[in-house]
């Protein structure tokens, strides 16, 4: 008799508080939660001294949400991979041409395909004809693909990425598939991959994990729900902001050299994030600068992921 005068007190209280919280206006910013679940954890009055329990049976009063945690990529393929390789730069840039690229190019293609990813190459593309390339994808039809992909291979800085003739923000090319511009990737992964410097530090480590290189080391300078515009988007950079990004002219990018890796062999097993996170592993315990040149010499580097995917992807 007690438990059940408590459980009726706590019920009234909660009412209480709820009309006080919640009042009747319309909502705002915050969404109001439906006052009826929130009271069933008490149950409802006593009929002849039983505790009535709500009908389950009604589902205008109560909805069961399942989840799910992955992104479907049941589709007829998996989608574009659109990779673009800039080698060599106009005088006015001040940018030496990025030996080794052709190679993180041609294993990314490789890799990329043995995934499923219909992959198109873009050698030495201006900074309009970045743009163009990528608007012309994101005005595509993508409702029979479970994803988009796009690599950028150049010279950087940071929230910067250089065309042939000159530098403009990478967010001018990413926004282009927003949810409010590219409505058939609505809700599917948009992937970018960038091999670019993000400034000038050098990262000097604490301890020297691997051996020397044998080459010398350059820099790279549809759901019925509402979902945010700017959901659904993984960046993975070379490198954390503010630092350069390592390239080896006969080996390659340490980040791309060591993303094909976990790729090919993980590529079907594991998800995005865990194999990412190999590749961060990869990067900064696998990879040390080697140059007659002390300034350059002995430097560490690590790659920085950025999601804001809101399930598991699995290719």
């Amino acid at each position: 008799m007690e438990r059940a005068k408590m459980a009726e007190d706590a019920s009234e209280f909660v009412s209480s508080q709820l009309e006080n919280d919640y009042g009747g206006g319309v909502d705002e910013v915050d969404a109001k939660p439906d006052r009826r679940d929130r009271l069933s954890i008490f149950g409802q009055k006593k009929k002849n001294g039983q505790e009535h329990q709500p009908e389950t049976s009604d589902s205008s009063q109560y909805r069961i949400v399942t989840p799910t945690f992955r992104y479907r990529m049941d589709y007829k393929e998996i989608g574009k991979c659109i990779i673009i390789n800039n080698k060599n730069f106009a005088h006015s840039t001040g940018m030496a041409p990025r030996n080794g690229t052709d190679k993180d190019a041609g294993d990314l293609q490789k890799c990329f395909r043995k995934i499923g990813f219909k992959v198109s190459v873009y050698n030495d593309l201006s900074c309009d004809d970045m743009e163009q390339q990528l608007r012309k994808a994101a005005s595509e039809n993508h409702s029979d693909a479970a994803c988009f992909a796009c690599i950028l291979l150049s010279h950087g800085k940071e929230g910067l990425i250089y065309g042939t003739d000159g530098e403009m923000p990478i967010k001018t090319l990413t926004a282009l598939f927003r949810g409010d511009r590219c409505q058939s990737l609505i809700g599917k992964p948009k992937l970018f991959f960038i091999q670019a410097c993000r400034g000038s530090e050098f990262d000097d480590g604490i301890q020297t994990d691997s051996g020397p290189s044998d080459d010398t080391l350059e820099t790279d300078a549809n759901p019925r729900y509402k979902i945010p515009v700017e959901a659904d988007f993984l960046f993975a950079y070379s490198t954390v902001p503010g630092y350069y990004s390592w390239r080896n002219p006969g080996k390659g990018s340490w980040f791309v050299q060591s993303l094909c890796s976990v790729l090919s062999e993980y590529g079907k097993e594991l998800e995005i994030l865990q194999m990412l996170t190999m590749v961060n592993f990869r990067v900064a315990t696998s990879y040390e600068s080697q140059s007659d040149d002390p300034q350059y010499s002995e430097k560490k580097q690590v790659p920085c992921v950025v999601s804001m995917l809101t399930k598991e992807l699995y290719f």
